[in-house]
């Protein structure tokens, strides 16, 4: 499919058909990541990504343990 490059304002924009959207998933509003892979424009879906906290747990090692932080004396 080909489609051009349109001017908004001082950026370039294009229109993405309503077949495509669809198929990614995508709507008004939709965030996407923008991204170059060589000479080619790369435009992804944005998913937030979903933390695990057993695999955030699995990270924690005795050198990448914070401190402690006091904030005062302990109340309530």
């Amino acid at each position: 499919m080909l489609i051009k490059i349109l001017k908004f304002g001082d950026n370039l924009g294009l229109r993405i058909p309503k077949s495509v959207a669809r198929a990614a998933g995508v709507e008004e509003g939709s965030d996407v990541d923008i991204s170059l892979d060589g000479d080619r424009i790369v435009i992804r879906p944005s998913r937030p990504v979903r933390y695990q906290l057993a695999d955030l747990v699995s990270g924690i090692r005795e050198d990448n343990v914070h401190e402690e932080i006091t904030t005062g004396d302990d109340f309530g």
